[in-house]
């Protein structure tokens, strides 16, 4: 167990999503419109579905916070679900079942089927409603709180969109520095960090949604300002790049992470994919390259850490003849269940995928340095972020 943790629960048309997280210190200012502001962004992106034209997150701060500082204490978020009111039978605590919008066509790629068998549901809408990409709202808001601690020692963290389907940016954003591809990206309609480019993107998400398809990608986020020495070597769940790797994975669809050049490097040479040392009187130690994404070792090395993810297609398509499944009572054949649904996701992913590796960087901060009394902390990590530059 860390030093940091967070629960959350709650369905996707439920009465409302609730995070508990245990471990952020006290003294640390926090409002709850910081949180708003990146659970707006989760919403945004070209090719989002009719949920997002529904919903408008806002976060209330239960417990932990007091005059805008946090107590040390367990913070509760919760996000209410505007859509509730129209679910209020079909999602009732209590009383008995209803079989408007029962769900027995498992989609193809979703956890409906599997959870089904898992857990004995008859209506894989108990299945749906956990699984569901809502889930990530309040990912989003402890991630935010993370994002607020990490930024007053300076390390901040951003995201960008590389790819959606067939069209990418990559090489078209290698000379932008990282913080301005995070400015561009907050500025295109799809999270890239050429904005020049939004148009032949929307055109290909436009076309997906006249033909009912989906599309994935990949995204990168970064972390910025990172001491050296977050993580451990010492044991396989104390590496910071496994930890980084487990929290990617877990946020639905994604199906690929790479730290750094990740799966290129294995087609170099040795000389060719390590980042050469260096040292210099007001730095300390230093890469001129970051082929590593900021990770050796299982643990921070100072450079900026760098996480690409892949993210398939969501599996709700909107076709005349959707991909074929099998009904779970019947057994005969069928067009998988279709649910409200987004074109794309990866611009919210992105969003989402800022706050995970908030939440891993922070944990390890904290795993390091300690967790009462945010004040005091801060003063211990500048203290070590000299000792490493001096070392």
């Amino acid at each position: 167990m860390g030093v940091l943790r967070f629960l959350n629960a709650g369905e996707s048309h439920g009465p409302a999503l609730t995070a508990i997280i245990e471990g952020i210190p006290s003294n640390l200012e926090l409002s709850s419109e910081y949180i708003n502001r990146e659970l707006a962004r989760r919403q945004q992106g070209y090719g989002r579905g009719g949920r997002m034209k529904i919903e408008k997150d806002r976060v209330e701060i239960l417990s932990g916070v007091r005059f805008g500082k946090t107590l040390g204490s367990p913070i509760t978020l919760m996000v209410r679900n505007r859509d509730w009111e129209n679910w209020t039978d079909i999602m009732a605590v209590e009383g008995q079942p209803v079989e408007k919008k029962e769900i027995k066509n498992p989609r193809p790629g979703h956890a409906d089927l599997t959870g089904g068998i898992k857990y004995g549901f008859s209506d894989l809408r108990n299945v749906l409603e956990r699984a569901s990409a809502r889930e990530t709202t309040t990912r989003v808001a402890v991630g935010a709180v993370c994002k607020r601690l990490l930024e007053d020692v300076g390390i901040t963290i951003g995201s960008y969109v590389v790819s959606i389907g067939e069209l990418s940016v990559k090489e078209l954003m290698q000379e932008i520095p990282l913080e301005e591809r995070f400015k561009n990206a907050e500025k295109s309609e799809v999270r890239i960090p050429v904005p020049e480019e939004d148009e032949k993107f929307k055109k290909l998400i436009d076309l997906a949604k006249e033909e009912g398809e989906s599309l994935g990608g990949v995204f990168e986020v970064f972390a910025t300002g990172v001491p050296a020495g977050l993580g451990s070597y010492v044991q396989w769940d104390r590496r910071i790049d496994g930890k980084i790797a487990q929290a990617f994975m877990s946020i639905q669809a994604i199906k690929g992470v790479e730290i750094g050049e990740g799966f290129q490097l294995a087609g170099k040479f040795g000389s060719q994919a390590h980042d050469e040392i260096f040292w210099g009187k007001e730095r300390g130690f230093y890469r001129k390259t970051n082929r590593a994404g900021g990770v050796e070792g299982g643990m921070t090395n100072g450079e900026p850490v760098i996480v690409r993810a892949a993210m398939k297609p969501i599996p709700t398509l909107m076709r005349k003849k959707s991909l074929r499944s099998v009904n779970i009572e019947t057994k005969e054949p069928f067009d998988a269940a279709k649910e409200r649904s987004d074109v794309t996701a990866v611009p919210a992913a992105a969003v989402v995928g800022e706050a995970m590796l908030a939440v891993v960087i922070a944990e390890a901060l904290l795993e390091k340095f300690g967790n009462d009394d945010w004040n005091e902390i801060k003063e211990r990590i500048f203290q070590y972020i000299q000792h490493t530059k001096e070392y």
